[in-house]
């Protein structure tokens, strides 16, 4: 299977309860709280057309990952990060051990992608894994770049709803070009070849630039598969305001050109991409934005309205659902959204069904099994 049957069932009993009943104070819209605070906010047009159809989920809110930020400061400084930019004049903070387990409950999303920056950097990184796994009953994936996994993979412990996530952009050359310091891919395969040598599940997240070639991608998971990776997501970049360098990014159309044959790279190899996402990728579906489904929480708050863009931070998570204007954001709607594809904003709308045709069920059940 692409993932463990306790984590599906969990995540699919979790999602088929919320969508019969969403939570009530999750769906209220209440007035917007201004953010000046934010030196990244850029002015943006929203569309006004008052004949667009609604939000097929509009009124049907609740989160399905939480992308949980402990702290901002890293190791490296990558090319298409923005975090430590954005997050520049609070990079030395970071959550206590408390904030991050109370986000998880307050929020109540069953698995929790644990980013930043560096999350190897938190020092209670292997405690807060560990209770999110075992006290919250969350599936957790480790976002990191590997190269500290060999030194601290003594305090995690084997997990079938535990993943390491491996970033990788590319082969040796590449990778180390993206994250602007050689060495970092050798590093990073050694971090992997630990980890499965111990027994855990490892994942790889590679972005996808304007400059990337998909062959190498392919070559980049064959080489993989000698490693017994357990599957890889694959997403193409986008320009948010804190690192919005055109010559890397790509509009709408790069992206479906960059991944017209999305179907060959997942039946190749173990991609965790849903099929629908991957048909969307690839220009054969449509998929609106439900960014409220992969909410993010950091150092100053509830981030919103998603993981790029950021015109507010709220100090509860229902404010964050309840004061943000959802309806005037994603493609068509805010013109900072228009050329947005990336996972954390349209995946949540595969996992939910939404524009499903007939044959999608068993699309995603054969996927899940294979």
């Amino acid at each position: 299977m692409k993932y463990p049957l306790s984590m599906v069932a969990n995540m699919a009993g979790y999602i088929v309860k919320n969508k019969r009943n969403p939570p009530a104070a999750w769906q209220k819209t209440m007035s917007p709280t201004a953010d000046l605070s934010n030196p990244f906010k850029i002015v943006y047009t929203t569309s006004t057309d008052s004949a667009r159809e609604p939000h097929p989920f509009q009124n049907k809110r609740f989160p399905i990952v939480l992308q949980l930020e402990p702290l901002h400061a890293c190791n490296l400084t990558c090319t298409g990060c923005g975090r430590i930019r954005e997050y520049e004049s609070v990079i030395t903070k970071r959550l206590s051990l408390e904030q991050c387990l109370a986000a998880s409950d307050e929020c109540g999303a069953p698995t929790v992608a644990i980013c930043g920056g560096e999350p190897m950097l938190y020092p209670e990184i292997a405690q807060l894994a560990a209770t999110l796994l075992h006290d919250r009953n969350r599936s957790v994936i480790l976002c990191t770049n590997g190269m500290f996994i060999k030194k601290k993979i003594a305090e995690f412990k084997p997990h079938s709803r535990f993943f390491w996530n491996v970033h990788l952009d590319g082969l040796e050359k590449t990778h180390d070009l993206c994250v602007e310091r050689e060495g970092v891919f050798q590093q990073a395969i050694e971090g992997i070849r630990i980890a499965k040598q111990h027994g855990f599940r490892v994942m790889t997240n590679t972005t996808v630039y304007q400059e990337t070639d998909m062959k190498e991608i392919w070559q980049l998971f064959e080489f993989l598969v000698d490693l017994d990776v357990d599957g890889h997501t694959i997403s193409p970049a986008y320009g948010y305001s804190s690192v919005n360098d055109r010559e890397i990014f790509m509009t709408r159309d790069d992206i479906r050109e960059k991944f017209k044959d999305m179907d060959k790279l997942a039946k190749r190899f173990k991609v965790l991409n849903t099929p629908a996402y991957s048909e969307f990728l690839a220009g054969k579906r449509e998929l609106p934005c439900t960014a409220w489904g992969n909410p993010t929480y950091n150092v100053m708050g509830w981030k919103g309205p998603c993981y790029l863009i950021t015109d507010a931070h709220y100090k509860t998570f229902e404010e964050l659902m309840t004061r943000t204007q959802w309806e005037n954001y994603g493609p068509g709607r805010d013109s900072r959204c228009e050329h947005c594809m990336v996972h954390v904003g349209f995946e949540p709308s595969a996992a939910l069904g939404i524009n499903n045709t007939l044959m999608d069920g068993f699309k995603q059940l054969t996927w899940l099994l294979s």
